[in-house]
C-alpha cells in the first residue's frame, strides 16, 4: 500500500511541476511577444514601402513533449478527438521560435521581417511511433 501512495504522490507531483513549468513559459512568451510587437511581420514577398536594407533571420527551438501529457495523448488517441496536448506543445515551439526571429531582427536594427517561414519536424519518435520532441525553425528577411 506504501508502494501506490509513493508513486501517486511523485505522479502528481510530475504533472504538477510540468503544468507549473508550461505556465511559466506561456508567461515568458506573451511577455517577450509584448517586447517585440513593435517589429512586424508578413508572409509575402513583397517588400513594403519605405523598407531598405535586408538580412536573412531565423529562430529555431526544440520542444519535448512530458512524460504525462505523452499518456493524455496515447488515451486520447484511443477515443478520438483534438490532441490538446499537441496543440500547446506545437504552440509554445512556434511562438518561441518567432520569437528568437524577432530578436534577432532588433539586433540587427530591422523593424520588419517580410516573407516569414516556419518549418517544424519531429525530432525524435520512439518505437511505437511517439513524438518525443519537435523542432520549429522560423526564417524570413528582415527589413528597416
Amino acid at each position: 500500500m506504501a508502494g501506490l501512495f509513493t508513486f501517486l504522490v511523485l505522479v502528481g507531483l510530475g504533472f504538477f511541476f510540468g503544468r507549473m513549468n508550461e505556465a511559466k513559459h506561456f508567461r515568458s512568451l506573451n511577455a517577450r511577444e509584448d517586447e517585440l510587437a513593435h517589429i512586424t511581420m508578413s508572409n509575402t514577398k513583397q517588400i513594403p514601402d519605405g523598407m531598405t536594407g535586408s538580412a536573412f533571420v531565423h529562430g529555431n527551438v526544440v520542444v519535448s513533449i512530458d512524460y504525462f501529457k505523452r499518456i493524455g495523448a496515447a488515451l486520447r488517441g484511443l477515443v478520438g478527438g483534438r490532441m490538446e496536448t499537441y496543440t500547446t506543445l506545437l504552440e509554445r515551439a512556434r511562438r518561441e521560435a518567432v520569437l528568437r526571429m524577432k530578436a534577432e531582427a532588433q539586433a540587427g536594427g530591422m523593424t520588419h521581417v517580410a516573407n516569414v517561414r516556419l518549418v517544424s519536424a519531429s525530432v525524435f519518435t520512439n518505437a511505437q511511433s511517439q513524438i518525443g520532441s519537435i523542432e520549429v525553425f522560423a526564417y524570413g528577411t528582415a527589413l528597416k
